[in-house]
């Protein structure tokens, strides 16, 4: 099993990266918060986890290792794939997430995309103290931080800051605030190709 690689960030998508550890490129999934610290041809240390289904073989990275651990009881729940783990990540961390389910706040869990009520209520029943105790009462993340956040995804995949803050201004402009993964995506949709 591949826990964790060390290696150059050859190229950072807004998916993925690829890492070259020892001459070999590793592509990687993550959340756009994770992917958003990656510098192409820095080196970059990345807890990961191996999924090996019958049709494929993939890597996700996480910023630590308490999102990895987080990602892992996630996808242990039924019905629950690394797709939708990673979602969860995007949208909520790990105390974040500990947080909503010591409240049981369906409409948190609802926020991220491909999860409807039914659903948020079946993962709080499974998650139940699997996740352990949230460390600090961290509520839902405030507009500023989203912003930041996608500012800094964008910057991480080859945009201008200045570019990258007006498409993010449009955004919320039309769709008010989002979670972190849906403001990136729509921000990404407003710049196209160009940068």
């Amino acid at each position: 099993m591949i826990t964790i690689l060390r290696g150059t960030v050859l190229s950072v998508s807004a998916s993925n990266v690829v890492i070259d550890v020892g001459g070999m490129g590793f592509r990687v999934m993550g959340t756009p918060t994770t992917l958003s610290q990656m510098r192409v041809g820095t080196e970059a240390t990345v807890p990961t986890s191996f999924i090996v289904r019958d049709d494929s073989m993939t890597l996700y990275g996480f910023a630590d290792e308490d999102e990895r651990d987080t990602f892992d009881i996630l996808i242990s729940l039924s019905g629950i794939g690394p797709k939708i783990g990673l979602a969860v990540l995007s949208v909520h961390t790990p105390d974040n997430l500990r947080g909503i389910v010591e409240r049981e706040d369906i409409a948190a869990l609802t926020r991220v995309p491909g999860i409807g009520r039914k659903g948020a209520q079946r993962i709080l029943l499974e998650l139940g103290n699997k996740l352990g105790p949230a460390t600090s009462q961290v509520e839902a993340a405030t507009p500023s931080s989203v912003t930041t956040d996608v500012i800094a995804a964008l910057v991480g995949l080859g945009w201008t800051e200045p570019a990258a803050a007006e498409a993010v201004k449009k955004v919320e402009g039309e769709a008010g605030l989002q979670p972190v993964s849906q403001m990136l995506k729509l921000a990404l949709q407003k710049l196209g190709g160009k940068r």
